[in-house]
C-alpha cells in the first residue's frame, strides 16, 4: 500500500479550509517548552499561584462524591449552577440584573475560543466583513478567516480604538460589516485599555449604524492600578455579545468560558453549540462551580493581580534598561501583555530564529494582523516567567536586536522591508502605541 501526501487531499478540502492558517503562537510551543528558553511568547497564567493541594482535593471529591453527574453528559447551555455563579463573577464588573444580565442568557462554552467560533457560525457568511482592532487576538483572526470573512483592522492609539477610524471603517465596508470585535480592556496583544469616554463613543457609533458588538473580556478583572473601566456590556445598551473565560483567573486546562448573549440570540447559540460539541464537559463545569462556591476566588484574583503587577514592572524596567535606542513599548495597567515597536529596519518575524537560537522567544507582530502588518512589532508576555527570568529574557532579546542592527549598519537591509510601526487601519499609517 502506497503512502499518501498532503497534496493528495488538497482538492478534497472544503473551501473554508483555505482560510485556516497556523497560529504563530502555537507554532512556538515546541520551542518555548524547552527549559533553557526564556519564553516571553505565550499567554499562560501562573497556575502555581493557585492553592493546588486544595484544588486537587476539591476535584477528587467532585469525582468520588458527585461522579454520577459530573462524569455524565450534560445540557448544551451549561449547568444552571455554573451559570448562576458566572453571573456573580460578572457582577464584579457591573454586569448584573440592572443591566439585564441573567443566567438564562448565559451559554457555557469550551473556553473563550469556542465562544468566538459560535459567534462566527451564527453571524458570518463567506465574504462578510468583521471590524477588529489592529492588532487583535490571533485566535479570533483564525476563527474569522476559517469562516471566510474579511477582517478589516481599525486603528488604535494609546487610548484604544479610535472612534473616527471606526466610522471610516464602517463606511468603507459598504454595509458588509457584521460586527465589531473588540477587546477593550487590557487588550491582547497591546495591553491598551479603551478610555471611558471612547467606550461611550464607540457604542454610540455602533448603535447608529446598527452594528453588533462582540466584546471579548478575558483580562478585565486583572487590573493592577485601581479598577478597570466597566465593560461595554455593563452599560444599558443593546446589541452586545459579551465573551469571557476562566482560563486567566482559574485554570485554562479546564477549558470553561461563556457568552452572555441577547435573549433573542441565546437559543441559536445553544443549538450551534450542541451541533458542535453536544455539551460542555460536566466535570469541568463542576470543578469551576465548586471552586467558585467553596474557595476564596476573589482573594485569588487579588493574588494574581499582585503577581502579575510585579512581573509587569520587571518587564518594563528591563525594557527601559536594556532595549536599543528607537524601541518603544506600551505600559499596560493590567492583563498579561506588552506590545513593543522595534527600531526602524528590524523585522520581528525574520529575527525570531536568531532569538530562539539565543534562547529567548516572543511572538512576532504579524500574527496579530490579517493584512500583513506587524513586522516591526513583537508581543511580550509577563505572566508566566518569574521576574529574574523576564530580565534575562530581555537581556538575550536585546543582544539579538543589537546584533541585527549592527549587521544592517554594515551590510544594509537583509530582511523583508519594515512595515509601518504602529497599529493601523488597512490603508493609513497608525500612531505608535507607546
Amino acid at each position: 500500500m502506497t503512502g499518501t501526501t498532503q497534496d493528495d487531499y488538497t482538492d478534497r478540502y472544503a473551501r473554508r479550509v483555505r482560510g485556516m492558517t497556523t497560529s504563530e503562537i502555537r507554532a512556538l510551543f515546541a520551542v518555548t517548552s524547552r527549559p533553557e528558553v526564556v519564553s516571553l511568547a505565550g499567554g499562560s497564567p501562573f497556575i502555581a499561584a493557585l492553592p493546588l493541594d486544595a484544588v486537587g482535593e476539591m476535584m477528587g471529591k467532585l469525582a468520588s462524591e458527585m461522579g454520577t453527574t459530573s462524569l455524565q453528559y450534560g445540557i448544551g447551555q451549561g449547568t444552571i449552577e455554573l451559570r448562576e455563579r458566572i453571573c456573580e463573577v460578572m457582577a464584579l464588573s457591573g454586569i448584573d440584573a440592572s443591566t439585564g444580565a441573567s443566567p438564562d442568557d448565559v451559554v457555557v462554552t469550551v473556553g473563550g475560543q469556542q465562544a468566538l467560533d459560535l459567534v462566527a457560525r451564527l453571524f458570518l457568511d463567506p465574504g462578510d466583513v468583521v471590524l477588529a482592532e489592529g492588532p487583535t487576538y490571533v485566535g479570533a483572526l483564525g476563527v474569522f478567516q476559517a469562516a471566510q470573512a474579511q477582517v478589516r483592522h481599525v486603528a488604535m492609539d494609546a487610548d484604544g480604538l479610535i472612534p473616527a477610524a471606526l466610522e471610516a471603517a464602517i463606511a468603507q465596508s459598504g454595509g458588509r460589516a457584521k460586527f465589531l470585535y473588540t477587546i477593550p480592556t487590557f487588550q491582547n496583544p497591546t495591553g491598551v485599555t479603551l478610555t471611558e469616554e471612547r467606550r461611550e463613543q464607540i457604542l454610540d457609533i455602533c448603535e447608529r449604524h446598527g452594528l453588533l458588538v462582540v466584546e471579548d473580556d478575558p483580562y478585565g478583572t486583572l487590573s493592577f492600578e485601581g479598577e478597570a473601566p466597566r465593560p461595554l456590556r455593563a452599560r444599558k445598551r443593546t446589541g452586545i455579545l459579551y465573551l469571557s473565560t476562566f482560563s486567566k483567573t482559574f485554570a485554562p486546562g479546564l477549558r470553561v468560558g461563556w457568552i452572555l448573549a441577547p435573549h433573542a440570540v441565546r437559543e441559536k447559540l445553544v443549538m450551534a453549540s450542541e451541533a458542535n460539541i453536544l455539551c460542555p464537559s460536566a466535570f469541568a463545569q463542576g470543578a469551576v462551580t465548586q471552586y467558585l462556591a467553596t474557595m476564596p476566588w476573589r482573594e485569588q484574583i487579588k493574588i494574581y493581580r499582585q503577581v502579575y503587577a510585579e512581573r509587569r514592572d520587571a518587564l518594563l524596567d528591563a525594557l527601559r534598561d536594556m532595549m536599543p535606542t528607537g524601541t518603544t513599548w506600551t505600559h499596560p495597567n493590567g492583563g498579561l501583555f506588552v506590545w513593543a515597536t522595534l527600531p526602524p529596519g528590524l523585522d520581528s518575524k525574520a529575527m525570531l530564529p536568531r532569538a530562539v537560537a539565543a534562547r529567548v522567544a516572543y511572538v512576532p507582530g504579524t500574527g496579530f494582523y490579517a493584512d500583513g502588518n506587524g513586522t516591526g512589532n513583537i508581543r511580550l508576555n509577563f505572566s508566566f516567567p518569574p521576574p529574574d527570568r523576564i530580565r534575562e529574557g530581555v537581556r538575550r532579546l536585546s543582544g539579538v536586536m543589537e546584533q541585527e542592527l549592527a549587521m544592517r549598519a554594515v551590510f544594509g537591509p537583509t530582511t523583508t522591508p519594515h512595515h509601518r510601526r504602529g497599529p493601523a487601519a488597512a490603508d493609513t499609517p497608525g500612531p505608535d502605541l507607546a
